[in-house]
């Protein structure tokens, strides 16, 4: 059992460190190439942990070598167009001016129900609010309405913002345990948040959130406990 346990416990340290190199991607924005490099590490992985005959390194060896392939395939992506459509295809346009491809939903094996299911996906169930759709290399759709059917924006109504970073929120307490880089980040200092949780007559341990901004806006949510739910508090340190 022993055995079981630390080459459990090496291969994952290993896959984790190899997902991390090959990158932060969310399943459904792998490209073909990385699923099956993520279906075969996860499946080369069982075997020394079910059979203790196997030798560990006929597990590492092989997951090593796809991460390395995996990284210098994404390198040459990166600097080769030509490998790039090779390795991961090119987006396809299944709605073109309003009108459907249905030549290219064939070429693609795109049903109807699926163009309408990725559709109301999308908040959309009228074909005709579509202008653009596109099927991207990670096979979701991308979707542009037409201008009639899209929402207002500030914009659009002529109403200005400033979208300067003095609003960005940051995490300055966490479960009640005081953030310092995020704290640097929007210009709170030790003195201002002790004279803020004095003013809301709330201690750092009873905070699980508090986010701050650079205008020191701030707000407050309370750790929930048996008898009272969380309560939330907002104000602007002067």
């Amino acid at each position: 059992m022993t055995v079981v346990f630390f080459r459990t416990l090496i291969l994952y340290i290993v896959i984790n460190i190899a997902l991390r190199i090959m990158g932060k991607r969310q399943i459904g924005e792998l490209q073909p190439s990385e699923f099956v490099v993520t279906i075969l590490i996860s499946n080369i992985a069982t075997l020394p942990i079910e059979d203790t005959d196997i030798p560990l390194l006929a597990g590492l060896i092989p997951i090593l070598t796809f991460v390395v392939f995996e990284v210098f395939s994404s390198a040459l992506s990166m600097k080769s167009i030509t490998a790039r459509r090779i390795i991961s295809g090119n987006p396809r346009v299944i709605i073109r001016n309003g009108e459907i491809d249905q030549q290219e939903l064939k070429n693609l094996r795109f049903s109807v129900d699926d163009l309408m299911e990725q559709l109301r996906i999308s908040g959309i169930f009228d074909l005709d609010e579509v202008l653009f759709a596109i099927v991207e290399t990670t096979g979701n759709v991308s979707i542009m309405q037409k201008h009639q059917n899209r929402p207002l924006t500030p914009k659009d109504v002529g109403i200005k913002f400033d979208n300067s970073e003095d609003y960005l929120q940051s995490v300055i307490i966490s479960d009640g345990k005081v953030i310092q880089n995020a704290m640097d980040a929007c210009g709170m200092t030790k003195q201002k948040l002790d004279n803020i949780l004095k003013k809301e007559k709330v201690n750092a341990q009873d905070i699980f959130i508090m986010t701050c901004n650079k205008a020191l806006d701030y707000k407050i949510i309370k750790k929930q406990t048996l008898k009272n739910k969380s309560s939330k508090k907002k104000g602007t340190f002067i």
